[in-house]
């Protein structure tokens, strides 16, 4: 049964029950002290009238009991003043811009920070019931394995037209928001003869002179681009040996650190690291070097971070459209170093335009099959 707010009924045994209503027409009670004549002054009447008080608490209860079942009939209201990211990319380079949308839109954005692939197989396993309205992914392996799931909803030709085809989802499910560039970075003093394929780091002659992370999403994706470009027997082999030749980082920008202080001869990260490391030591000091492959190799594979929509929380499409707004762009490229994905915005000095990087012919939307290639690394032994 539901009160009238702030109501006091004695029971015989003369204790009294104070009942307070509370949001959406519930109501809950709990033993009180307030008396009979604190009753009187919120309208209850005096003792000799308990009964005309009785009577009136029962049509108000009526009343109130038939709004609060209209309430509960109606649809859920959602919290449009939220937006959720399941984010995989790293917390700090993208939390000054998700702060800045905040800012520009007063949306209350919620973040969880995580590795892509184990983000998407949280998202794949939550399904249609993921509290998360965007996907915003490290590498276009993450994007098209949601979109395999159906997760994604379309994105409209405005967001779309706003990148090149070939860095967003040819389903309309997704666009890039970033591009970087696999890279062979080397110690010239201890790195004379530069490789001309990925799949030679696997020959003896690379033994504990070559860094990969193999947790990283970037090098998955890469593994992926492996199978999809020299078939899953190749990839099994190379990563067999890899797994022997190799030291193991977590991270790109540790590989970085070893190759630059010579504990290691070289390794397979991406092309901002360096960069961002030149800005910080200044032109000239940087003791690697960058290269690429032969043309058309897997290890010169172009990925993205890219973006997806998940639910229809209004701000997430606005989310999108900021991502790829001009100024932030240019945050991503001189902050980030990354390359832009809209056309008509300069990149540093030194940073080889996208166009003239040797990457294979090779469509993104097929690298989502991040499950075979965790199955062929772990099998490895490398993770």
């Amino acid at each position: 049964m539901l009160f009238v707010h702030g109501a006091t009924l004695r029971s015989p045994n003369g204790r009294t029950r104070t009942v307070r209503a509370v949001a959406g027409f519930s109501a809950y009670s709990k033993e009180g002290k307030v008396s009979l004549t604190q009753a009187e002054k919120i309208g209850l009447g005096r003792k000799k009238n308990m009964n005309k008080v009785c009577a009136r608490i029962f049509a108000s209860t009526a009343i109130i009991g038939i709004l609060g079942l209209l309430t509960a009939c109606a649809p859920a209201v959602t919290d449009t003043d939220t937006l959720v990211i399941y984010s995989g990319r790293d917390e700090a380079l993208v939390d000054p811009i998700i702060r800045l949308f905040e800012e520009e839109t007063g949306v209350n954005v919620d973040v969880r920070y995580g590795d892509s692939a184990e983000l998407a197989a949280q998202l794949s396993e939550e399904g249609a019931a993921t509290k998360a309205d965007i996907f915003f992914a490290q590498d276009a392996g993450a994007l098209g394995a949601i979109e395999s799931e159906g997760l994604f909803l379309e994105l409209s030709s405005a967001l779309l037209d706003r990148v090149q085809p070939e860095y967003r989802s040819a389903n309309s499910r997704w666009i890039g928001v970033t591009g970087r560039a696999r890279v062979f970075v080397y110690n010239p003093e201890m790195v004379t003869e530069l490789p001309t394929s990925v799949l030679e780091l696997a020959e003896p002659q690379w033994a504990d002179r070559i860094a990969v992370a193999p947790t990283n999403a970037s090098f998955q994706t890469f593994v992926t681009a492996l199978r999809v470009i020299n078939g899953d027997d190749i990839a099994s082999s190379w990563l067999s040996s890899i797994a022997d030749n190799a030291q193991r980082f977590e991270k790109n920008s540790q590989i970085l650190d070893a190759v630059e202080a010579g504990t290691v001869a070289a390794g397979l990260i991406n092309h901002y690291y360096w960069f961002q490391r030149e800005v910080e030591v200044g032109p000239g000091n940087m003791v690697s070097r960058l290269a690429a492959f032969a043309p058309g190799d897997a290890g010169n594979l172009i990925n993205v971070s890219g973006v997806g929509v998940l639910s229809d929380n209004p701000h997430a499409n606005d989310f999108v459209s900021f991502l790829v707004r001009e100024d932030i762009q240019r945050i991503f490229v001189t902050d980030v170093m990354e390359y832009p994905m809209v056309a008509g915005i300069d990149i540093p000095a030194g940073l080889t335009p996208l166009s003239e990087i040797p990457n294979p012919d090779i469509d993104l939307a097929n690298l989502n099959d991040l499950k075979v290639t965790l199955e062929l690394i772990r099998a490895s032994g490398m993770i």
